[in-house]
């Protein structure tokens, strides 16, 4: 018997203070296609969501216009982090308040999944609000509480997704 073998998915999300295209986020937008081939470049890099546009700003995330999410894969917890904290995307972290409204729900959630899955978009809005509706989790987890490599069920069933028209976080 064959060992399943898993991997890390990421999403976070943000809400922008202004349009992708105005003067406020140009030094943002001007960053991603950088970021990005940084990021696919790195160790334990995976995958990540993308659009026809080369990122995903574009990609509507639980139904709020004004939310962008970014979604990827990792071997694991480690080379996340590693990617998080250098170079150009720690420099964009340091700015991130510049470009997005502080939320008060969490913003990124982490999870396992066996390798080769790559989630959707309605996925990783399940586990952020069930992260957000039970904290950390084995199902959906944080960098500061996290969980080993592994199967996890939804505590209480599937987390509800946002009526239409109703703005989650």
């Amino acid at each position: 018997m064959t060992a399943v073998t898993y991997e890390l998915a990421q999403v976070n999300i943000a809400r922008l203070k202004a349009p992708l295209d105005s003067p406020q986020l140009k030094d943002f937008v001007d960053a991603l296609d950088p970021v990005n081939a940084a990021a696919d470049a790195a160790p334990g890099f995976v995958w990540r969501l993308q659009s026809d546009s080369g990122n995903a700003t574009d990609v509507p995330v639980l139904g709020d216009e004004w939310l962008i999410i970014n979604l990827t894969m990792w071997q694991d917890i480690d080379a996340l982090t590693t990617f998080m904290y250098q170079g150009q995307h720690r420099e964009m972290l340091s700015r991130r308040r510049e470009w997005f409204e502080r939320l008060a729900e969490a913003v990124t959630a982490l999870w396992w999944v066996p390798a080769g899955h790559r989630p959707s978009v309605s996925e990783a809005e399940e586990r952020l609000l069930h992260l957000r509706a039970h904290g950390p989790t084995p199902y959906a987890f944080t960098l500061r509480t996290t969980f080993p490599a592994g199967p996890a069920e939804p505590l209480g069933g599937p987390a509800a997704a946002p009526e239409p028209g109703v703005t989650v976080g």
